[in-house]
């Protein structure tokens, strides 16, 4: 376990977090490659809902994780607060997108061609977030990767985990399916 200290007061510890081995990693993008496939699967306004729960759940706690970001970064919590806001404003605009065509028609040259492009799951997604924007980052890439079918692993930043923990806890609370 590791501590996780308030920078302003390195004399107070914040709580006490796991830190991952090499097995935990693997562990880990093994559940998500296991969970893919029904993932990648469900309906993508299925998975908009999932998003949009997300969003609720951390923006009835703003203050909250604002505070939790404040004392584990040593961000003014009005920039904090404000962060976590953004995080959930991402969370809420992929939600949307889930409701959009997942591809696009374009002219062709012959008028017995039909060409098209669409939007398809890739597998898991890995995502190593740093300490600067512990809300905002994460909420940018797993927002997308998540409407888009794929699954995550998340590594946040070591300094962050308690930050990392509430956005975990929105998706788990939202409903994501385990992996």
């Amino acid at each position: 376990m590791t501590p996780n200290l308030n920078p302003a007061n390195t004399q107070r510890t914040l709580g006490t977090f796991p830190s991952a081995t090499r097995a935990d990693a693997q562990n880990a993008i093994q559940a998500a490659h296991d969970a893919f496939v029904a993932w990648s699967r469900t309906p993508m306004p299925k998975r908009g809902e999932i998003l949009h729960r997300a969003a609720n759940w951390m923006d009835a706690r703003l203050d909250e994780i604002g505070e939790a970001l404040t004392r584990e970064e040593g961000k003014t919590f009005a920039e904090a607060r404000g962060e976590v806001a953004r995080g959930v404003s991402i969370l809420r605009y992929f939600a949307g997108e889930c409701l959009q065509p997942t591809g696009d028609v374009y002219p062709s040259a012959s008028a017995s061609t039909l060409l098209f492009a669409e939007r398809v799951p890739l597998g898991v997604v890995g995502l190593i977030t740093p300490w600067n924007f512990p809300a905002a980052i994460p909420a940018w890439k797993m927002a997308p990767a998540l409407a888009y079918g794929n699954t995550v692993v998340f590594k946040p930043a070591e300094i962050t985990p308690l930050t990392a923990w509430y956005i975990v806890s929105a998706f788990e609370q939202a409903g994501l399916p385990p992996g």
